[in-house]
């Protein structure tokens, strides 16, 4: 006997094809919630220890930075240094008090040139232990957010390998009953479960013309714009 085409079901058959599958995805949803919030866990911390990697690295650079920094400040007191002794040496040779004066001034710029980097190289270097101290910190809570995510990963598999085959089978289960749904009802019963507060509420509102007698039949909340309310509890005659 040829398979009987989904349109050509009546309304009871769909509502019921369609509780079957609400039933089914009702039992995925339990093992979903035996697994809790560890999916979401292990996304956050695998997302922290990608935030944590990439400020290490930017700590590190700024480390290295201020360590060039300092060689340069050095760099330019040894200049200073050596400009000193210049123009300490060509005082002795000035022909006037304005040509003196004027080396002195050099040399005093050049003293004031060290003493700003000593200055410069004081605070590279205490800015340089705050961002080792940070680095130690974060270096630590890498670690610790490492091993977490090792323990939730483990804890995740094990429940997933006790739940994957049943889970498994109400999927294959759930599949072979979509095939038995109309395209336009089932759209719209994965898109009103998908909006609603818990996938697995027992009433779903369709936007879908049904008789309004069967509806009664089937303990439904009839609307008159045609919506109703899926209870799936048939009333006893």
């Amino acid at each position: 006997m040829a398979k009987k085409d989904p349109s050509e079901y009546t309304v009871e058959e769909k509502l019921k094809t369609l509780y079957e599958l609400q039933t089914i995805l009702s039992q995925i949803d339990k093992i979903k919630i035996l697994r809790g919030e560890l999916p979401l866990e292990v996304k956050d911390l695998e997302d922290e220890i990608v935030g944590l990697g990439t400020r290490i690295e930017n700590i590190n650079n700024d480390i290295k930075k201020i360590r060039e920094n300092v060689v340069g400040f050095r760099e330019e007191m040894e200049q200073a240094k050596r400009s000193i002794e210049k123009y300490t040496a060509d005082q002795e040779n000035v022909r006037n008090n304005r040509e003196f004066d004027l080396l002195n001034k050099e040399i005093e710029y050049n003293r004031l040139v060290i003493e700003h980097d000593e200055k410069k190289i004081n605070d590279a270097r205490k800015q340089e232990q705050q961002k080792n101290d940070d680095l130690e910190r974060s270096t630590n809570l890498l670690e610790e957010r490492k091993k977490d995510l090792d323990m939730k990963k483990t804890e995740l598999e094990d429940i997933v390998a006790e739940t994957k085959a049943e889970e498994e089978k109400l999927r294959e289960q759930a599949r072979d009953l979509e095939l038995n749904i109309e395209p336009r009802l089932l759209a719209s019963f994965k898109r009103i479960r998908k909006s609603s507060r818990n996938g697995s509420l027992r009433q779903i509102i369709f936007q879908v013309k049904v008789n309004p007698f069967l509806a009664e039949d089937y303990n439904f909340d009839y609307k008159k714009d045609g919506r109703f309310c899926w209870r799936f509890r048939p009333k006893s005659h």
